[in-house]
């Protein structure tokens, strides 16, 4: 089994068919595009036949998810590398967030990755695979943290410098300076930032991943931007 490096943030392939939705043991259904009939104004006729409301687009990736851990937890390396093609972007993104370093961040991932295997026995799904998933990342990311003696400030591969763009080479060094403020952040302050304000998770979802109520969350997440709002003044 090979499963190939992901750069730090590039797009996950989705490998498990998105058209395809398991129904049941054995059999699938096809996910039928929205249909519209146009009908001319005409009172003596109805009117234009309503659109075929399918599943959402998150609803579909879920359920992608649970047949794909369903496969996995019967043994199908298939189905396990599938998943971690869909989800390593975001497990390193998260890592590196957490972590402000590229080479801790890529040890959390192949950690994470290695577990993955073992730990889906555990699944019971009474939560959607992605919160317990990231559950694991952001935990490894904290003991990292607890292991370390000191941070080091983030910087992004994605922003690249152009000798003589002043306004580049301003951007960049805006963001570098943010994501070592978001580094520079207690741990319980960092992880709803990179949650919520980075990875753009939803509240319920990263209080689930956090194993705290949405509450708890919001206040750290408050402090969390009230403490960058004053470590970037200089940059307003």
């Amino acid at each position: 089994m090979s499963v190939a490096p992901v750069a730090g943030s590039g797009a996950s392939a989705l490998s498990a068919p998105q058209q395809r939705v398991p129904e049941s043991e054995g059999s699938t259904s096809t996910v039928q595009p929205e249909v519209r009939t146009h009908v001319a104004h005409d009172d003596s006729r109805p009117g234009p036949v309503p659109a075929r409301r399918g599943p959402r687009p998150e609803r579909l990736d879920h359920q992608a998810d649970d047949w794909l851990v369903g496969k996995a937890q019967e043994g199908s390396l298939d189905a396990y590398e599938a998943l971690v093609r869909r989800h390593r972007d975001r497990i390193y993104r998260i890592a590196l967030r957490m972590l402000g370093n590229p080479d801790d961040a890529e040890d959390v991932a192949q950690e994470v990755v290695i577990q993955l295997w073992t730990a889906l026995a555990g699944f019971a799904g009474t939560s959607l695979f992605t919160t317990w998933l990231y559950r694991i990342v952001v935990n490894r990311c904290l003991g990292t943290i607890r292991r370390r003696r000191e941070d080091t400030p983030l910087t992004d591969p994605d922003i690249v410098s152009s000798p003589g763009a002043d306004a580049q080479v301003m951007a960049r060094n805006r963001l570098s300076a943010m994501l070592a403020a978001v580094t520079g952040l207690p741990p319980e302050q960092r992880a709803p930032v990179v949650l919520v304000d980075i990875e753009q998770l939803g509240y319920d979802e990263a209080a689930a991943i956090l194993g705290v109520s949405e509450p708890t969350l919001r206040g750290r997440l408050y402090r969390a931007r009230r403490r960058l709002a004053d470590t970037m003044r200089e940059w307003a």
